[in-house]
C-alpha cells in the first residue's frame, strides 16, 4: 500500500498539542526554575491566575508532583469574546527527588501567581567532618 506523506502534518500535530487546553488525563507542561539555596532545594512553578484551591501537591516516595487548572473566567452571558490566548486547562510536572533530600519537611508558598517549594537537604546528606582517633599506643610487630 502507497501512503502519501505530508512534511507539515507532524509540525500541525504538535502545534495543536501545544495550544490545546490539558485536561486531567493530559495535561499540559508547567514553566518550572530548580535551584539549590544554601540548605535547601527551591523548585519555582509560574501558576499566573491559579486559585490556591485549584493547586495540588503530592509526594509519594521521591516522585514530587505538582498539578494545577485554571479555569475561563465566570463571565455573564451577554459577554462575547474578542480575543482569548491564556492558556486554560489543566498544567502538570513530576520530578523525582534524590534520596538526599527531606520529603517530610517541603514548605509550599504562592505568591504573584509563583509556587515556590523549598525542600530540605536531610541531615545524613550534609557533609561533615569526621574526628580521627588516637591509636591505643604502641603495637608490636612480629615477623
Amino acid at each position: 500500500m502507497l501512503m502519501r506523506t505530508d512534511p507539515f502534518r507532524e509540525l500541525d500535530r504538535l502545534a495543536q498539542q501545544l495550544t490545546s487546553p490539558g485536561t486531567w488525563t493530559r495535561p499540559s507542561a508547567m514553566p518550572m526554575d530548580a535551584y539549590r539555596e544554601g540548605d535547601e532545594y527551591v523548585v519555582a512553578f509560574d501558576l499566573p491566575g491559579v486559585p490556591t484551591d485549584a493547586i495540588d501537591v503530592d509526594v509519594e516516595r521521591n516522585m514530587l508532583t505538582v498539578r494545577a487548572e485554571r479555569r475561563p473566567a465566570v463571565k455573564a452571558d451577554d459577554v462575547q469574546m474578542e480575543l482569548s490566548e491564556r492558556p486554560l486547562g489543566v498544567f502538570s510536572r513530576q520530578l523525582v527527588l534524590a534520596d538526599t533530600l527531606d520529603t517530610e519537611h517541603i514548605r509550599a508558598d504562592y505568591d504573584a501567581g509563583v509556587l515556590t517549594l523549598r525542600i530540605p537537604i536531610a541531615e545524613r546528606a550534609k557533609p561533615r567532618k569526621i574526628s580521627i582517633g588516637a591509636g591505643s599506643g604502641r603495637k608490636e610487630i612480629i615477623g
